[in-house]
């Protein structure tokens, strides 16, 4: 029995002892140095004698940082992927949600993160240590499937962030119905997009050690040059890539595969946000025999939890579904009073079965909110996720997306909370009251606000300060006054409306 994501990596080390495993541009590690690596870092981590702590990695995105978080499970704990390029002041509020036990760093994060004090490790220290093999068995002897793997922080709406906790049984069943599905083996290369502290990193790194696959890490500046990019894949061989439709449509409008011809890519997966069609008929277009397919969830339930294989063709303005429930997973479509909606209304999606995660860190308020006692079973104690997006069912039985119930939007494959982005605004002297929109067609964040007059380029810098460059707003207006609704609060409905139709004061423009 695979209790452990352990398991799978060193069955695939047994297997395919020097097979690549990990590689980037400065280089590859086998599975067998990898593993040997990864049961150093544990046992450097053990010493401390913390166990069911969270760990939290601060590495640049590298081959590395992918054995530093199997090092991290090695140990007993989880791991906490923190985005090296975050302000200090969001990284200290994980610390405060989390408390990790220890910091995993490399050199160039080394000095940053001495403030962390004796919890810092480097991991070339660390991959020095001598295993314990006694050490780390008695570890995983403790063990069980729901212990877990690893918290991955989101956009809070109280400006707190929130980690979304995944256990062993989660990424275990996810990464084999990746493998089942998608016939993953020995011989896949896939080519990494996203940042290891989003949830579509899971299935690049569980995928991979499931199938004895190779994980390529694309360095992140090529996704600005995208002929540069694919020659990068071609000189890799990478033949499946997982990304977000964002870094797909970059390749497509810029006309990238005119230029490189794309001989070894042949899965072509996306999720994160909405695949433009138009993009995807390119894509197809230039590759016709490859599979694409569309992925979709969020981080609660692992990754995903529905899944559509483009088996027909679309016209440029006809939607991709996002299709059906993938095995083990059960969808339900409830209305505002919890009932299934009539086939074909729209109703929020609500999902059960073992990908769903185990909660939010030291957050049982928000956990107990979503996470709820599946409302059609009084008898016994089930819970299910409410996602908070809003689908339908076509003709075909395959679901449609119809937008986020709440005030959070998806953007260049991140989740984010508007409000995090209210809340720190609010920290920047001369502003009074603010409120952000998102204008889903140009898929751009504007910031509106009541306030002193502040130049474009230091808001830009202040709230570069305080906030993650993926959820800094597009655009910067001033307003004499922002609309209330009759309970007092800002009607943000009511600023999207006039942004969007152009028909607010244009005196209270900057």
């Amino acid at each position: 029995m695979t209790k452990n994501v352990l398991q799978m990596l060193e069955e695939a080390t047994r297997l395919f002892p020097e097979k690549t495993a990990f590689s980037d541009d400065k280089g590859a590690v086998s599975y067998k140095d990898a593993t040997a690596y990864a049961k150093a870092i544990g046992t450097y981590i053990a010493a401390k004698g913390q166990r069911g702590k969270a760990v939290a990695v601060v590495m640049e995105k590298s081959k590395e940082a992918v054995v530093g978080f199997m090092g991290v499970v090695y140990s007993g704990n989880f791991y906490v992927p923190i985005d090296t390029k975050m302000p200090d002041d969001r990284i200290r509020k994980i610390f405060d949600v989390v408390e990790p036990c220890a910091v995993l760093t490399d050199e160039a994060n080394y000095e940053r993160m001495k403030w962390s004090g004796e919890k810092v490790i480097l991991y070339a220290d660390a991959v020095e240590t001598g295993k314990d093999e006694e050490i780390l068995t008695a570890i995983r002897r403790k063990a069980i499937d729901v212990d877990p793997v690893y918290a991955l922080f989101t956009s809070g709406s109280t400006g707190i962030p929130k980690g979304v906790i995944c256990c062993h049984r989660s990424v275990i069943d996810y990464a084999d119905w990746l493998a089942d599905t998608f016939d993953f083996n020995e011989k896949t290369i896939f080519g990494n997009q996203t940042q290891f502290y989003f949830s579509m990193s899971v299935l690049d790194i569980y995928a991979t050690i499931r199938s004895g696959a190779e994980l390529h890490v694309i360095p992140q500046s090529l996704f600005t040059f995208p002929v540069k990019l694919l020659e990068h894949m071609n000189e890799y061989k990478i033949n499946s890539i997982y990304w977000v439709p964002t870094a797909l449509c970059t390749v497509a409008n810029l006309r990238a595969l005119n230029k490189v011809r794309m001989p070894y890519l042949k899965k072509i997966l996306f999720a994160g946000e909405l695949m433009p069609t138009k993009q995807l008929n390119i894509w197809r277009k230039h590759l016709p025999e490859a599979l694409y397919a569309n992925l979709f969830g969020p981080t609660e339930i692992t990754d995903i939890g529905i899944y559509y294989v483009v088996d027909r063709e679309f016209s440029d303005d006809e939607p991709i579904p996002i299709g059906t429930a993938c095995d083990n997973v059960d969808i339900l479509i409830l209305d505002e009073n919890g009932r299934e909606v009539s086939s074909g209304e729209i109703g929020e999606l609500c999902i059960r079965g073992s990908f769903l995660a185990l909660g939010y860190y030291n957050n049982p308020e928000r956990t107990s909110e979503v996470f709820i006692q599946n409302p059609s079973n009084p008898h016994f104690p089930e819970l299910i996720y409410k996602t908070g997006d809003l689908v339908s069912v076509n003709a075909y039985g395959e679901l449609m997306y119809h937008g986020r119930k709440d005030f959070q939007i998806k953007r260049r494959g991140n989740r984010i909370e508007l409000g995090e982005i209210e809340a720190a605004a609010g920290g920047i002297d001369g502003i009074e009251m603010n409120a952000c929109i998102y204008d889903d067609m140009k898929q751009k964040i504007i910031f509106f606000y009541k306030g002193e007059e502040i130049a474009e380029e230091e808001l830009i810098r202040m709230f570069s300060e305080k906030i993650p460059e993926y959820m800094q707003p597009d655009r910067y207006i001033r307003l004499e006054n922002l609309p209330c609704n009759p309970n007092g609060k800002i009607d943000r409905k009511q600023l999207k409306g006039a942004y969007i139709n152009g028909t607010f004061e244009e005196s209270g423009r900057v």
